[in-house]
């Protein structure tokens, strides 16, 4: 299938310098340490969204896979696993090792199917590589028949060398709570390298409208200016109809141009369709995906909503993205605030027993909140459409946008 998430994960996708540097070094500490017996070990690759770590990790377990059919490595008649806990993702992983032959779909797995089967085989792998990190549960989830207290401890257990993609501002569940300071607190025990990613890779916006959007999820709203978008399409509606109408003609022209949004509106997995509603904009959520095609890449949910839940991990060309009523401007202020009463993502903040202080759990919790925003906002390759709910941040954004186009 030869879908824009299928080229860009693909092995054979050029790196850059720094990539292919990368992938290098991790290839140098595999096999170091499984020579000197010298295990667990742990490689962390640090970056946010769009800084290309899916695209390393798809080439280095090409490359490793390829050394553990040639004799004479330490890489030889190796196990290796590649573990993401996101079904969407997992998806493209598996049809791009369909025709590669040294990549196989049973490698590629959910992390609670490997920690079972692993088990089961009373076995362990050599090397495993974890995308998405930061989705992993670190509490038990009996929904996903998990029963142990943390994904990435137990993963650890059952290999040698572990090889992990985390962004902090993608952790979006209580349930896969984490922070950088206690994923450290795990891979720290270990013999551990960590490694920094920092270029924005899938936007073709400047920096500045990037740190717009960066300053946006950290509660700031601060001025626009044009030059923020030169070469790339920003746009800001006060109508959501009108939005979903420009998004709709760049998917006709370009396609991948999809309507996304933030919770905040009915939603429940009980198979039938929830809408959106805001004026004469009423369109479904996503419905849940059965297809082996990415939610973005089938045609009709052009008249679906997308989440967080199918869109995190993939680019979109042009992104037209819902800032719902958990996020407001408070007034007479340039600062946001996040009303966690308005939240309808039930899944978001299952509770644990681990954070008790209750003004932690809700620092935590509107952390959360504009994680998910981060993420929708990372989507766009060509362009991002705004439209906010809340009438005084709706004024304002506009605002903002005329007042630098006339400048």
């Amino acid at each position: 299938m030869n879908n824009q998430a299928n080229q860009k994960l693909s092995p054979n996708h050029p790196l850059n310098t720094e990539q292919s540097e990368l992938v290098n070094k991790i290839i140098t500490f595999a096999s170091d340490h499984l020579q000197r017996n010298d295990y667990p070990a742990v490689f962390t690759i640090y970056g946010e969204a769009g800084t290309g770590k899916s695209v390393v990790l798809s080439a280095l377990f090409d490359c490793i896979q390829k050394l553990s059919h040639e004799k004479g490595t330490c890489f030889s008649n190796t196990h290796n696993y590649f573990l993401v806990n996101h079904p969407e993702l997992l998806k493209v992983y598996k049809q791009i090792a369909g025709p590669l032959k040294e990549l196989l779909k049973k490698n590629y797995m959910r992390p609670t199917s490997f920690i079972n089967q692993m088990d089961k085989k009373d076995s362990s792998a050599d090397v495993v590589v974890i995308d998405e990190a930061h989705l992993l549960l670190s509490q038990p989830d009996h929904y996903n028949n998990f029963y142990h207290n943390n994904q990435l401890t137990e993963i650890i257990k059952r290999a040698k060398i572990i090889v992990l993609v985390f962004d902090e501002y993608q952790v979006l569940r209580m349930k896969s709570f984490w922070t950088t300071e206690r994923l450290q607190k795990i891979t720290h025990q270990y013999a551990h390298k960590d490694y920094h990613l920092h270029h924005q890779f899938r936007m073709t916006a400047p920096d500045s409208l990037l740190n717009w959007f960066n300053d946006f999820t950290h509660g700031y709203l601060k001025p626009l200016n044009k030059n923020m978008w030169q070469n790339y399409d920003f746009r800001v509606f006060t109508d959501a109809e009108e939005m979903r109408q420009a998004i709709v003609h760049r998917n006709k022209e370009v396609g991948l141009a999809r309507i996304l949004s933030t919770s905040g509106y009915p939603s429940t997995l009980d198979g039938g369709k929830h809408y959106i509603k805001e004026g004469n904009f009423k369109i479904p959520w996503d419905q849940y995906n059965y297809t082996s095609t990415p939610w973005a890449e089938i045609p009709n949910t052009i008249n679906e909503v997308g989440s967080i839940y199918t869109c995190q991990g993939f680019d979109l060309n042009y992104a037209g993205i819902i800032i719902g009523p958990p996020i407001s401007q408070i007034p007479h202020t340039n600062q946001l605030k996040v009303n966690l009463d308005k939240i309808t993502d039930i899944e978001m903040f299952k509770k644990r027993t681990d954070i008790t202080n209750p003004q932690e759990k809700i620092k935590y919790e509107e952390k959360m909140v504009m994680n998910s925003l981060n993420v929708l906002f990372k989507r766009g390759i060509k362009g991002t459409y705004l439209y906010a709910h809340d009438p005084l941040l709706r004024q304002n954004l506009k605002h903002l946008f005329i007042e630098a186009n006339n400048k």
